[in-house]
């Protein structure tokens, strides 16, 4: 089976939505000109876990210009794309296995259709392709070279294995590489965030009182973007220099207990479970909105919040209302999945354009040194970071100062003082 998608006649629909996406990924396309011409990539097989989005269909692209063989899966129930899943297959000969909405026993059927390609690399958004390899599909492992990881809460299961010594091959964390984790998670998750909230409930958030819940970067961009919007925000930490940052970036900083009945929108951004609580639910006004945007919707205890409830309904789509015991009312957003795939279309392109240049040159790096590097979690090389920065800036029409002879060997020096 080479594909499983939702309606191949979507694929029109998919192919213009990449092709829009494409014009504000320069960067990208850069690279993918020049995959197409070297071919860093001939002969390598590529399974990818990734949100199935217009930005995903174009990093597809640039991978088989580069001569890989690539099979794609969606990395959450609710964040494909189906037009564009169905172009992939439809118009790039794509093995993709996707589908708005799939329950959880086909979300792993199509990771494991995507595995069958017996990878030499993995693309992961949250580490269940590696969890997968190393637990129900070992025999796949001796081909494969390396892996890379895209988000948070992926590098966090993946350090943990490396730590325990169970990590079987290199992975190279993505997500830590300043081109992606400066824009996409502060930039890219602050406005999708917010845009996702904003189409699910229609509500101003002006004048409302927004609690976030983690102060990294993702969390920062989205405590920015809601005050700009006129929002009231409070933060809420476990970090204490974190919580601090907070402060003096001018939020107010609260122990979760105390924020919950003065919330109006709850966003929980930490990489961690049961964020939000049966004890949390139970002190939030009448009417209070919760929602995800970090990669697994274990952040909201939704069993406790089922638990807590004498009836519930869907209200609008993307809403559910839980009416609590106590007679008031909680609407839960996306089914606490992340809610800026989930309700709108994720990151913007432009941003997305320097995480999957991080993406595709990894790839290619891993492909060159992977079997040199030994099994644990490595950075993306500084050398690669500042030639996606370089790419971006070329492309956005600006220039940068270069450092005079004098001064790199001052730099270098330590005699020369006052």
């Amino acid at each position: 089976m080479n594909h499983d998608v939702k309606d191949l006649s979507l694929a029109p629909q998919g192919r213009l939505k990449m092709e829009w996406a494409a014009r504000s990924m320069p960067v990208l396309e850069s690279i993918r000109a020049r995959f197409a011409k070297e071919k860093p990539l001939r002969g390598v097989r590529i399974a990818a876990c990734l949100h199935v989005t217009s930005e995903t269909g174009n990093l597809m692209k640039v991978l088989q210009a580069g001569g890989a063989s690539v099979s794609l899966t969606a990395s959450n129930p609710l964040s494909t794309q189906d037009d564009v899943a169905a172009a992939l297959a439809r118009y790039e000969r794509l093995r993709v296995f996707a589908v708005k909405g799939e329950n959880n026993a086909t979300y792993y059927r199509h990771i494991n259709q995507a595995l069958d390609i017996r990878p030499h690399i993995t693309m992961d958004d949250g580490a269940d392709l590696v969890s997968i390899l190393h637990s129900r599909r070992r025999q796949l492992l001796e081909e494969v070279i390396g892996g890379t990881e895209e988000t948070t809460t992926g590098v966090i299961r993946l350090k943990s294995m490396a730590e325990k010594n169970v990590l079987r091959y290199p992975i190279i964390a993505v997500n830590d590489a300043k081109t992606k984790h400066f824009f996409d998670n502060r930039y890219g998750t602050g406005q999708s965030t917010l845009d996702g909230i904003l189409r699910a409930t229609n509500i101003l958030l002006a004048g409302m009182s927004v609690v976030v819940a983690g102060y990294g970067w993702c969390g920062r961009g989205i405590a920015f973007r809601a005050k700009g919007a006129g929002s009231r925000v409070i933060v809420c930490e476990v970090d204490p220099l974190k919580a601090i940052e907070a402060v003096m970036d001018g939020f107010d900083v609260l122990p979760m207990r105390e924020a919950a009945p003065r919330g109006d929108v709850f966003i929980t951004v930490t990489g961690n479970k049961n964020v939000l609580r049966r004890e949390h639910f139970l002190r939030m006004k009448d009417g209070a909105i919760v929602a995800n945007s970090g990669h697994f919707n274990v952040e909201i205890d939704i069993p406790a919040l089922k638990s807590a409830s004498r009836g519930r309904r869907t209200i609008r789509p993307f809403v559910e209302e839980f009416t609590l015991r106590n007679g008031r009312r909680v609407h839960l957003l996306g089914e606490g999945r992340l809610i800026n795939l989930a309700a709108a279309e994720g990151h913007p392109a432009m941003v997305m354009d320097m995480s999957f240049a991080n993406q595709a040159l990894s790839a290619a790096h891993l492909v060159r040194n992977g079997k040199k590097l030994e099994k644990k979690v490595y950075p993306v090389p500084l050398k690669i970071d500042e030639q996606i920065a370089a790419l971006k800036l070329r492309t956005m029409g600006l220039a940068i100062d270069v450092l005079t002879a004098e001064q790199k060997r001052y730099l270098a020096e330590w005699e020369e003082g006052t």
